[in-house]
């Protein structure tokens, strides 16, 4: 068979491929994997280094497919070029416990980079894996020894751009400078509802120039020779990022549903999918069928790329000869290993003062940042508010790629979504800050990150309505009951600056999901470590920090700046002749994690009578208090006002808490 037709025949395969997987399923999306086909020859087949033995080599080229909801025709590549997903496998597309989602999914299938699946996710994703490639060249190339130089290649679609997150990741990839990111826009001109002149008339091309990228417009994705030529073209150019404006046919080959909505969202249906199949010169009664000729090529095509990976070893082996410090820190790193005593460097407060906890905050991530140097992060432009900057490090730009502190811009969720990218690495502890009330901004990549089961670390500041005088705008309610509810996601909202020091620690070791530690605006008391229990405890969500004389009446209960409010109380009740327990409870996750016997030595069943103190929602309390329990919390919107005055005004005074725990006691003789 001639070359350019085993070439034809390999692309019509994915087409065919995608069209029988999405077929059997009755479900999925047919018509882009169909349409993007010749794109993703050019890629796997050519252009991109990776290894299907070792997916997760250290230099690999990354893919991002940020429109998700084509994942068939990542799919086929990785099992044509010889990653473990089978025929089998693409057959169970879909189906319950298949490593063939109906979206990408980081963890569950070998080759996927990362969970897409909202549109827009992926776009920014790769904004985050391009900058870590360049902070990494930064600190670990030398001369002669470029041991990270890989790219981003990244497919979006009509409906990443019109996604807002895609615009604030694309602005900031152009500040930057990101040479190494060549993403495809996709242009097929078709959404779910119809041709996209009905909602999207934007010069793509124009925007992108105008955000500082590279730009090149292809008429027609069966070009083989352009779509080659195009990328060489992007490679070339180092100091932007780049985009390729293909323009491709939705359900190519198929001769009722090509460019129509009809081949977007749903099978094509069993007798089209045939006509496909006649219109490729494939058998129609034959489903699944792969040519033997077919199989070779893109096993040689993954075999000729494996061989860089051999390369790059040898390269890395004599770097560490060259280079040995450099190379244990990086595999020490990479390793999950951090160095030893680095929890000595957390910084420990006196009592006796008042400290914002996001002071604190701030404190212990440059007493540590010395340390780790896989610790990098920084605001969306709320440094000086979070106190989040690393004093002793530069900024990372366009022209200091060695930066630790990171100024994203008022863009929270690309924020978010940048941190997932950079956090997949495996080297990078990434961290982003803004005020807790924008996180409502940032819960599409914090679900992600869930999903996912990786750690970027978020630093959510002005905690309450202590905030004051901005208002009801600003002041969170129902974010921490929101945070806390995502599964695999680690909510602390430490008491003082000693449990903030201690919410850094956890955080830092933590490996199994987003880490959000919640601080304060306002200064708070620091408790006295010798006269209370030890702060260190915080890791395991609650404890009792300072208990009773003999049997307590009552246990208090509180997170964050309320925590020295029951502590405050406990002492006033005590002259009144009432017993009672105070329980920090920074983090429900945690506890929730800890044994059956630390749950009842903290909270004992024969204790019912149990007040929260939270200023915020008092939903999800209950779990804790039980039913002969209470919560002062706080249910509706706050209001513009200095911040002390606000929480007195919603009953978070230590008067009120001996109240509230007086009128506790006082049900209970009634009972």
């Amino acid at each position: 068979m001639k070359t350019e037709n085993l070439i034809q025949k390999c692309i019509d395969t994915v087409r065919v491929l995608s069209a029988d997987a999405v077929q059997k399923a009755n479900s999925g999306h047919p018509g882009t994997p169909m349409a993007l086909a010749p794109l993703g020859h050019i890629l796997w087949s050519q252009v991109m280094h990776y290894n299907p033995n070792n997916p997760e080599w250290a230099n690999r080229d990354r893919f991002v497919l940020s429109c998700g909801h084509a994942c068939m025709l990542q799919y086929s590549y990785l099992h044509l070029t010889g990653y473990k997903i089978t025929l089998k496998d693409i057959e169970n597309f879909r189906q319950l416990h298949s490593i063939t989602a109906g979206h990408p999914e980081y963890g569950l299938t070998p080759g996927i980079e990362v969970t897409t699946g909202p549109l827009g996710q992926g776009f920014a994703n790769g904004v985050g894996m391009a900058i870590t490639q360049q902070y990494m060249a930064a600190r670990y190339n030398k001369p002669d020894f470029n041991i990270f130089d890989y790219r981003i290649y990244a497919i979006c679609s009509d409906g990443d751009l019109m996604e807002g997150i895609s615009a604030e990741a694309a602005s900031i990839a152009g500040h930057l400078g990101l040479g190494n990111m060549i993403y495809f826009y996709d242009n097929n001109h078709i959404t779910i509802e119809g041709d996209t002149d009905i909602t999207f008339e934007e010069d793509v091309s124009k925007r992108f120039e105008a955000y500082g990228w590279h730009v090149q417009n292809l008429p027609d994705i069966n070009d083989l020779e352009a779509l080659a030529e195009a990328i060489k073209n992007a490679q070339n150019e180092t100091d932007r990022p780049s985009l390729i404006k293909v323009r491709s046919h939705i359900g190519y080959g198929s001769p009722n549903k090509h460019d129509t909505s009809a081949a977007h969202g749903s099978a094509l249906g069993v007798e089209e999918v045939k006509l496909v199949k006649e219109n490729f010169g494939f058998d129609p009664d034959k489903s699944f069928d792969v040519a033997p000729e077919v199989l070779d090529f893109y096993k040689i095509a993954g075999e000729k790329s494996a061989k860089n990976e051999s390369d790059w070893n040898e390269l890395y082996q004599n770097y560490k000869v060259r280079h040995p410090d450099l190379a244990k820190e990086y595999e020490d790193i990479t390793a999950g290993k951090l160095p030893e005593g680095w929890e000595k460097k957390l910084p420990v407060f006196e009592a006796g003062t008042e400290l914002a906890t996001r002071k604190a905050s701030g404190k212990t991530l440059n007493a540590i940042a010395e340390f780790l140097p896989q610790l990098i992060g920084g605001s969306a432009d709320l440094a000086p508010s979070t106190d989040t900057n690393l004093d002793a490090y530069s900024s990372f730009s366009a022209k200091h790629r060695d930066g630790r502190n990171f100024h994203f811009g008022i863009r929270e969720h690309a924020m978010g979504a940048i941190l997932n990218g950079m956090v997949l690495s495996k080297y990078l502890i990434p961290y982003g800050a803004t005020f807790l009330i924008f996180s409502d901004y940032m819960r599409p990549p914090l679900r992600l990150a869930s999903i996912m089961k990786i750690r970027p670390i978020m630093v959510f500041t002005h905690d309450s309505i202590a905030l004051g005088e901005d208002g009801t705008t600003h002041q969170p309610v129902e974010q921490l009951i929101g945070l806390r509810t995502v599964p695999n996601m680690t909510v602390i909202r430490p008491a003082d600056a000693n449990e903030t020091a201690q919410a850094w620690r956890v955080a830092i070791q933590h490996t199994t999901g987003p880490v959000a530690i919640v601080l304060t605006r306002q200064g708070v008391p620091i408790i006295d470590q010798k006269k209370y229990a030890e702060a260190k405890n915080l890791e395991h969500g609650a404890y009792i920090l300072s208990d009773a004389d003999g049997e307590p009446a009552i246990i208090l209960i509180a997170t964050g700046s309320e925590v020295h409010l029951i502590l405050e109380a406990q002492a006033i009740l005590k002259k009144n002749n009432i017993s009672a327990r105070v329980v920090s409870m920074p983090s429900w996750n945690l506890f929730d994690n800890q044994s059956a016997a630390y749950k009842e030595k903290v909270f004992p069943k024969k204790i019912r009578k149990r007040l929260a103190v939270e200023a915020g929602s008092s939903i999800g309390w209950l779990k804790y208090v039980t039913d002969d329990g209470d919560v002062i919390s706080i249910d509706k919107f706050g209001e513009s006002a200095p911040g002390e005055e606000v929480m007195k005004e919603y009953g978070f005074t230590v008067e009120n808490v001996v109240k509230r725990a007086k009128k506790l006691l006082s049900d209970k003789e009634q009972n």
